[in-house]
Formats: structure tokens, sequence, C-alpha cells
């Protein structure tokens, strides 16, 4: 009876205390989508006025921008301004996704992509290409275009798994590989933090990782982790079918939402910072 009349009593105040979510604002700054696509089957339903209005009301203020094939990323950064990053996309079609790693009409298609330059300026980056066996990060133009990103100070954006980051990073030591969705196969934090140990210039981005939150809450290692190395994360909205257009905004709100679970510098360095000094944007405070 005595603690039943202590519940009751404690429980208009734990009512009415806000819960941590509740407390903590989402982050309001400037954000840096650093995985979009602008593919050919997007364009027509959704043209340039219509994806950068929806980037304007995300907040989002920059971007790593690839495509299939490259016209979507030529027309893209025509119209969307400096702050916007293109990068080479490995594919001319969706058959380029499971051969890429052997063909050498790939190496020259990114040779001549790369001299011919961009509506933006000279192509930052390779990427976003899949590897589905980490065998294949051994193919020759895997390594041949590992050893031109790290000897043209270009960034590489790869979906694979950690055996292949290991890999690729080995066969150019000293690149800048940007890790797209952190292990969406579930890699361990553990297993996320050696690579980060062994490889300085590994980044995470983090669309679609699992674990990251839940009920969008930060899980309590995520947060950890996000707060003791906040100089390696990116966030990204993978835009890799149509209908994530759709949910554009939607997205970033929610990234917004755990941002403002970290420390303020933290947040600011994942939402903006680290994607302003990858790519030698200006800095911005607000959105």
């Amino acid at each position: 009876m005595l603690r039943r009349r202590l519940l009751l009593a404690a429980w208009p105040l734990a009512a009415c205390a806000p819960s941590r979510a509740q407390a903590q604002a989402p982050y309001a700054g400037p954000l840096f989508d650093a995985h979009l696509h602008y593919n050919d089957d997007a364009q027509q339903p959704h043209p340039p006025a219509d994806v950068l209005a929806r980037m304007a009301r995300a907040g989002v203020r920059g971007g790593l921008v690839n495509s299939r094939p490259n016209d979507g990323t030529l027309r893209l950064v025509a119209q969307a301004g400096p702050q916007w990053v293109p990068f080479v996309r490995l594919y001319r079609n969706r058959a380029d996704y499971t051969g890429w790693f052997a063909d050498d009409s790939i190496r020259r298609l990114v040779l001549d992509l790369l001299a011919a330059g961009s509506p933006a300026g000279p192509f930052r980056g390779l990427g976003e290409f899949h590897l589905y066996d980490s065998a294949n990060a051994d193919g020759p133009t895997a390594i041949a275009l590992m050893r031109l990103a790290r000897e043209r100070g270009l960034t590489v954006l790869a979906h694979v798994d950690a055996e292949a980051v290991h890999k690729l990073l080995g066969h150019a030591p000293g690149a800048s590989l940007i890790w797209a969705h952190t292990g969406i196969g579930g890699e361990p934090l553990s297993r996320v933090q050696a690579l980060l140990d062994q490889h300085p210039g590994l980044r995470g981005e983090l669309s679609y990782r699992p674990g990251l939150t839940q009920d969008g809450r930060l899980a309590d290692d995520w947060r950890a982790l996000l707060t003791r190395q906040a100089d390696r994360f990116l966030i990204g909205s993978d835009t890799w079918v149509t209908p994530r257009w759709q949910h554009y905004e939607a997205l970033f709100a929610d990234y917004r939402g755990w941002l403002g679970q970290l420390p303020r510098e933290a947040a600011e360095r994942i939402a903006w910072g680290n994607a302003a000094a990858l790519f030698g944007l200006r800095p911005l405070t607000a959105a």
C-alpha cells in the first residue's frame, strides 16, 4: 500500500516532466546532403526547380550529386550553385552495376568525364559505386580508380561492406572514401571503429544505417561514437529511386531530430562542417 501511494504521488510530476526527446530541440542549422542521386527516371516528375525547392524547404544548402547516367548531375549542378559538389558515377545504365570493377571502358569513361568537367566546375569525386562481393574490390578497374582518386585528390563514395572498405583503401592508402550507409548490412560498431582508426581518410555516411535510431532516439552506442568522432560522419538522402524525392523533407526532418540530441559542435560538424572541410565549401552557420 505504501509503495502504491508513493507511485501515485510521483505520477503527476513524471507525467508533466518533458521526456529527453521533448527537451532537446531539433537541429536548426544548414545541412549538406552527402548522398544525392538525380537519376534519369526522376527528372521528368521532379525537374530541377522542384528538386531545388524541396532542398530549400528542408534547409539543405549543398550536396554531393551523382546520377545514372551522369547527365542528371550535370543538369542539376548547373542550376544549384557552388555549394553542390559533382561526382562522376561509374554507371551508364543498370547493367554496369555488376561488372564495372573489371571493365576498362568504365575507367576510360571516368577519364573522359574528368577531362570535360561539369557546369559547376571540376568533378570532385567518383561514385556512388557498389560491390556486392568484397572480392571484387580486387578487380583491375576498382584498383585503378582508387589509385586515380588518390592521385587527383578525389573522394570516393562506395556502397560496400567492411571488408571491401579495407581492401579498397589498402589499394590506395591515404585515399578519401565515404562509406555509404556505414555498413548497411549491420556491420557492428566495433568494426566501424576499427576501420576509422585504421584509415584516416575514411568517413561514414548514415542513410539507411540500421540500429542508428529507435523511435527517433539515437542509440546510446551511436550517440557515443558520433560525439567522440563527429569529424568522421556525414548525412545523406540516397534518392536512389524516384519515390524518395517525395519524402525528401521528411528524411531531413528525421536527421534534424537526432542531430539535436548531440552536442552542438558535433551536430554542426556532421550536418555541414565535415563536408565543407572536405570539399572546400564556405562555412554556414544558419539555415
